[in-house]
């Protein structure tokens, strides 16, 4: 008769689940970038934050919130009055109470609530944390990131930034479906995109009449409709709408100052591949009231204080989901044996999992780099590196992360496959959304093309410290002459937007490694970049002939 007795994991060839673990302290290259790029006054909150992240319970909490997904509720009697109020799992509001407890939401932001100046190192320490809040669950982590980004928006209004402030610095998260005036915390939304323009949001068509004169800062009368608004629970959203003078920036309240629910119709959630706990919106605006931020026409430009902020998380997410997919990739693969051995011993897995290492390596270091960048904008070297960089990071991390999260999952074989098995299918699903969200990869080539043609002082200055780098490595000079001779053709540059960012990324990476990696790790990722220079990325190679009879043959039209 068989046994049927109940086996060890040992037993079964199993590897027990990645889970307990701290995730600062199990990641070695982390701990070199938050101490080198300046966030070593948060070493012990870092350690702390690292144990809660990895803690099984929180692990588990965050598959809970992707299995049971937000639900909106409606009133069919109150069609246009505010209506739709979206329900979450328990386990959503837990693993926010988590991450607006660490002020991942408004740490960087403390010091405008008296005298004081930012503290050093505090978007790196930030980055650093928000790095592991992704790991834990990816999700909750849009409604935090754009908390804090709106508040780069409002401070072009300091008299509505005022009124919102002490809301959004708590740290104590509050669910509650009231009034600002009842609860002890506030999150901040965002609606810019719709149905006939998505990214060109010049096309937008909901309408913005003054009801007070008009002007910064007064009350607008707000009609239309956004195909996204993300995350329709929170207090108050940033939102695009044409006014007299043009696409403008509003802030538009769930709540009216009287207590009465805005006219904002909620009509449904995305149904979405993954960032499945996280709710996203489609809404009409019936006159809403809303307040301008900023001046009208400059919508774009105001809004992009908080979108620039949002696509650095988009990286730092990413190269976190990056992380926790090799960990749990090796963690795996250090347990269960096959064909005689452990699968990290076999020779074709062990290069697998070398190369992984070596491009979450440099994930993590591009990151943390580029969050110093906003710690130091006062410096010009270093505002240069903000402006031309964010989109080039955005772009590389966020790419390269789907194809990443893959070859993790393939490592487990048919169990990585499995959603109740393991993490990683879910890591899976969850990996392009940062490429998409705030600003495509095609959108970031276009705005490193922006910089490359606004400012091309920042470029320059980019590039001399690239050059200037403590470096006699032949590979990154290579790559700083591949560089210059792509920019000194510019009738070419638009169609190869992907190839500039590429090496821009490449070169960053390059520099960085050869600075502070071991010896043996720069030169392996230098090595293996040589061998793969376009990282598999489709567009990121420059093509000899015309593209166009290429598609003609694809689908003749």
């Amino acid at each position: 008769m068989a046994d049927i007795s109940p086996k060890t994991p040992e037993d079964l060839n199993q590897s027990p689940p990645f889970a307990n673990v701290n995730l600062y302290e199990s990641n070695k290259v982390l701990q070199e970038c938050a101490v080198r790029e300046g966030a070593i006054m948060a070493t012990a909150d870092l350690h702390a934050f690292g144990a809660r992240a990895g803690a099984a319970e929180n692990l588990e909490r965050g598959s809970r919130a992707n299995a049971n997904i937000p639900i909106l509720t409606k009133d069919a009697s109150r069609p246009g009055m505010g209506n739709g109020v979206v329900q979450y799992d328990p386990a959503y509001h837990a693993l926010m109470t988590i991450s607006m407890g660490a002020g991942l939401h408004c740490s960087t932001w403390e010091h405008l609530s008296g005298n004081a100046v930012p503290s050093p190192g505090e978007h790196v320490a930030r980055g650093a944390t928000f790095f592991m809040a992704a790991q834990m669950e990816a999700g909750h982590c849009c409604p935090v990131t754009m908390t804090h980004a709106a508040v780069a928006a409002l401070n072009l209004q300091p008299d509505l930034l005022k009124d919102w402030l002490p809301k959004i610095l708590s740290r104590q998260y509050d669910p509650a479906f009231a009034p600002i005036t009842a609860k002890k915390s506030a999150m901040i939304g965002m609606g810019m995109t719709e149905i006939q323009g998505g990214t060109d949001v010049r096309a937008n068509l909901t309408t913005a009449a003054p009801l007070d004169g008009g002007g910064a800062g007064t009350r607008y009368q707000i009609s239309g409709h956004k195909y996204f608004m993300s995350a329709p629970m929170c207090d108050a959203f940033l939102v695009l709408a044409q006014a007299p003078g043009g696409l403008s920036c509003f802030l538009m309240p769930r709540f009216l100052p009287d207590g009465g629910l805005n006219a904002i119709d909620f009509l449904r959630l995305k149904d979405k591949l993954g960032n499945r706990s996280n709710a996203s919106s489609e809404v009409e605006f019936h006159s809403a009231q809303a307040w301008l931020v900023g001046e009208e026409g400059q919508g774009i430009r105001t809004i992009l204080e908080m979108v620039t902020l949002t696509r650095l998380d988009c990286a730092i997410s990413s190269a976190g989901l990056m992380r926790f997919a090799l960990a749990d990739a090796i963690h795996i693969c250090r347990h269960r044996a096959v064909f005689g051995k452990r699968l990290v011993e076999q020779p074709l897995m062990a290069r697998v999992l070398a190369h992984m290492a070596l491009h979450s390596e440099a994930a993590t270091m591009l990151v943390m780099r580029l969050a110093r960048a906003y710690d130091h904008t006062h410096d010009e070297g270093e505002a240069a590196y903000k402006r031309l960089m964010t989109p080039v990071v955005k772009y590389w991390v966020c790419k390269t992360a789907p194809a990443f999260a893959y070859e993790a999952m393939e490592c487990l074989g048919g169990i990585g496959y499995v959603e109740d098995a393991s993490p990683l299918a879910r890591l899976y699903r969850e990996a392009p959304v940062n490429a998409i969200w705030e600003g495509s990869g095609n959108v970031m080539c276009l705005d490193v093309l922006r910089v490359l043609r606004q400012s091309p002082e920042s470029v320059k200055l980019v590039l001399e410290a690239f050059a200037g780098a403590p470096s006699g490595e032949k590979r990154v000079r290579v790559l700083l002459a591949q560089l210059k001779d792509l920019v000194a053709r510019p009738h070419t540059l638009e169609g190869n937007g992907r190839v500039l960012a590429g090496l821009l990324a490449d070169l960053a990476i390059a520099t960085l490694m050869v600075a502070h990696a071991p010896g043996h790790i720069a030169d392996a990722y230098l090595s293996a970049r040589e061998a793969a220079s376009d990282n598999g990325l489709f567009g990121a190679v420059e093509l000899t002939s015309d593209p166009v009879p290429v598609l003609e043959r694809a689908l003749p039209e």
